[in-house]
């Protein structure tokens, strides 16, 4: 892992790492359980989805102590301004985990509903192919995070746009064909949701990318737009290649 840098305290660097360690896999456990979610979903496997269900418990006990270890971090170590940065990025990103695995937890709940009340007639593929999506969108945040690599950060920024726009298409889609059949009203509308909850699942990808480059730059680039991130990357890139 290339996120941390050798400091003069080794107790600071030993808290850091494991802060850091058990971040990395709570965004990895919570990208895993939107994938096996979408799996129960399509498979109408119950058991797998109440394991789901079951699971989200792991991940809020993760959520926990990495927050725990933060607290003691800052209090015992009293970190610099660039280790600060570095802490504060984790304290808000274990917020956007802990919701993705909220997420997965919710569309294992509608799969359960659907195979108790009958498999929705449409929406399947398009939750398949949003939920691949947004997998690799968390997985590609993760890891740059993991490396700090912004402009890798930035490609998740440009990938959750294309994910908003298949979002809305697929639902557009799906809300014409209830308008035009309403027999299977309750059971499409299952399928939104599922579909919301992917969506949402993009925007905390994005929500890490964005922390990738507040930590890399000192900018907070939400609720900016492209052109002027890919300026504050450059100067980033420019200034450390200069040092």
């Amino acid at each position: 892992m290339l996120i941390t840098q050798k400091h003069l305290s080794k107790g600071f660097d030993n808290d850091l790492h494991d802060v850091i360690e058990l971040f990395m896999q709570m965004g990895y456990m919570a990208a895993e359980q939107v994938m096996v979610a979408t799996r129960a979903l399509i498979a109408a496997d119950e058991a797998t989805a109440k394991k789901v269900i079951a699971d989200d418990q792991l991940i809020n006990q993760l959520d926990i102590k990495i927050d725990e270890q933060i607290i003691l971090l800052v209090t015992k170590r009293q970190p610099a301004a660039n280790d600060l940065r570095l802490v504060m990025a984790v304290s808000k990103g274990i917020v956007d985990f802990e919701r993705v695995g909220d997420e997965a937890e919710k569309i294992a709940r509608m799969a359960c509903k659907l195979i108790k009340d009958g498999a929705s007639p449409r929406g399947y593929s398009e939750v398949q192919h949003l939920s691949n999506k947004v997998h690799v969108m968390l997985l590609d945040a993760i890891d740059a995070f993991s490396h700090m690599n912004p402009q890798q950060a930035f490609s998740v920024l440009q990938s959750d746009v294309a994910v908003n726009e298949e979002y809305q298409s697929a639902t557009r889609a799906l809300l014409t064909y209830i308008m035009e059949d309403s027999r299977h009203v309750s059971r499409v509308m299952n399928i939104l949701w599922v579909l919301r909850a992917l969506e949402r699942v993009g925007d905390h990808a994005k929500n890490i990318a964005e922390l990738v480059i507040f930590c890399t730059s000192g900018k907070d680039v939400r609720h900016t737009n492209f052109m002027q991130v890919e300026k504050i990357i450059q100067q980033t890139t420019d200034a450390g290649s200069n040092k």
